[in-house]
C-alpha cells in the first residue's frame, strides 16, 4: 500500500470506527491489567474462582482488540492477517471458555471433581488454545504489527517474547507439567506480571490515541 492511499484512508474513517479503536484501546488496556490481576490470583493468591473470572474476562475484553488491530494489518498482508486472527481469536474465545468452565467449577464444585483433578481439561488441554494457539497468533500479530505503518515499529518486539514465552508456557505444561518447575514458572511469572501487560497496555495506547 501506498503512502498516498493509506494518507486516504486515514482521511476517510468514519467517526464510528474511531469511536470503536478507541474502545478497543481501552479493553487492550483493561486486557493488559487483567493479565497482572489473573497471575495474582493464579500464582500468589490461589484462588480458583478471581483466576478463573480473569481468564474468562481476558478473553472477552481482547477480541475487539483483535478485530482493531485486524483491520489495519489486514492492508499490509491479508492472508497472513486472517491467519493471524484466526489463530488469535481462537486462543481468545478458548481464554472465555476456559476460565468460564473453571469458574462454574470453583463456585459449585461437581462431586467428581477431586477424582478428575489431574485430568487435562477436555475444553483447553494444558492450555493448547490459550497458550498454544494464541501464542502462534500473537507471534503473526507481531510480525504484521512490525510491517504495517500504522503501528510503532518497536511495538511488535514485546508482541514477540510475549508470544514465544506463551507457546513455552504451554509445552512446558504438556512435558513437564510441574507448576513449580522453573520452565514453567518463570515464563509464567514474565508473561503474565511483565510481558503481557506491556504488549497490551502499549497497543492500548496506540489505539486509544488514534
Amino acid at each position: 500500500m501506498t503512502v498516498q492511499a493509506i494518507g486516504e484512508s486515514e482521511r476517510t474513517a468514519t467517526p464510528a470506527s474511531a469511536f470503536f479503536e478507541r474502545c478497543a484501546g481501552i479493553c487492550a488496556i483493561l486486557t493488559g491489567a487483567g493479565s497482572v490481576l489473573y497471575s495474582g490470583a493464579f500464582l500468589v493468591l490461589h484462588s480458583a474462582a478471581l483466576s478463573a473470572l480473569f481468564l474468562m474476562l481476558g478473553g472477552l475484553l481482547a477480541l475487539p482488540v483483535l478485530s482493531a488491530v485486524y483491520q489495519h494489518v489486514a492492508q499490509t498482508h491479508a492472508a497472513f492477517a486472517r491467519w493471524a486472527f484466526l489463530l488469535s481469536v481462537t486462543g481468545a474465545l478458548g481464554s472465555l471458555i476456559h476460565g468460564g468452565y473453571d469458574l462454574a467449577n470453583a463456585l459449585h464444585p461437581p462431586v467428581s471433581i477431586a477424582a478428575q483433578a489431574g485430568l487435562p481439561d477436555a475444553i483447553d488441554p494444558r492450555g493448547l488454545l490459550v497458550f498454544g494457539v494464541g501464542g502462534l497468533g500473537l507471534f503473526l500479530i507481531a510480525w504484521l504489527v512490525g510491517q504495517s505503518r500504522r503501528f510503532p515499529r518497536s511495538l511488535s518486539y514485546p508482541g514477540y517474547v510475549t508470544a514465544i514465552m506463551l507457546i513455552g508456557l504451554y509445552l512446558g505444561r504438556l512435558l513437564i507439567l510441574d507448576p513449580a518447575s522453573p520452565l514453567i514458572a518463570l515464563p509464567a511469572l514474565l508473561s503474565g506480571f511483565v510481558l503481557n501487560p506491556l504488549w497490551y497496555i502499549w497497543l492500548g495506547i496506540v489505539l486509544a490515541r488514534r
